[in-house]
């Protein structure tokens, strides 16, 4: 996740961008780790598998490589959703959130930020287990794959975008 914070000038003109967040599910594991646990795990399921056949259980290599197969589809699925994008952005006229899911189907909703509110969901032990942006009755949820420490984050960021966007006149 990472955050952009824009501070207008008083001649920019009301199109100023207050605010800016692009948001990506975090994968612990790149490229390079995923294919080091891939061959890890195919030779040490190699090894274990011949050990086997040789002592006559010659199902198990077909099972240990059906294994590996599943581990390595969980990642491939994984890396996929990562590609999973929100951006939000906070000027005084408008909050957009464009969001862009793991096959590339992109959706953008533009709210005016004067009746714009988070709305928060704490679980005590957990902190922060939901958040939306509400306006006019209706709630948009954001950042539902961040931690709960980079919910708050994002909650303090936006919520003093939101009042900043609301303080500042408009001009003519």
């Amino acid at each position: 996740m990472s955050f952009a914070n824009a501070t207008s000038a008083a001649g920019d003109g009301p199109a100023t961008e207050i605010f800016a967040a692009v948001l990506r599910p975090h994968r612990s594991l790149n490229n390079r780790g995923f294919a080091i646990v891939m061959v890890a795990l195919g030779a040490l399921s190699f090894a274990v598998g011949t050990t086997f056949y040789l002592l006559g259980a010659w199902p198990v290599p077909g099972f240990l490589g059906l294994d590996v197969l599943a581990v390595y589809l969980a990642f491939r699925w994984s890396y996929r959703s990562a590609r999973a994008s929100e951006e939000i952005r906070v000027s005084r006229e408008r909050l957009i959130v464009r969001r862009v899911t793991a096959n590339g189907h992109a959706s953008v909703t533009e709210i005016n930020p004067y009746w714009a509110r988070i709305e928060l969901h704490r679980w005590p032990p957990f902190g922060i287990t939901r958040m939306a942006i509400t306006s006019h009755g209706r709630a948009l949820p954001i950042g539902s794959f961040l931690g709960a420490k980079e919910r708050e984050r994002l909650a303090a960021a936006l919520s003093a975008a939101l009042a900043q966007a609301r303080a500042a006149p408009l001009s003519s």
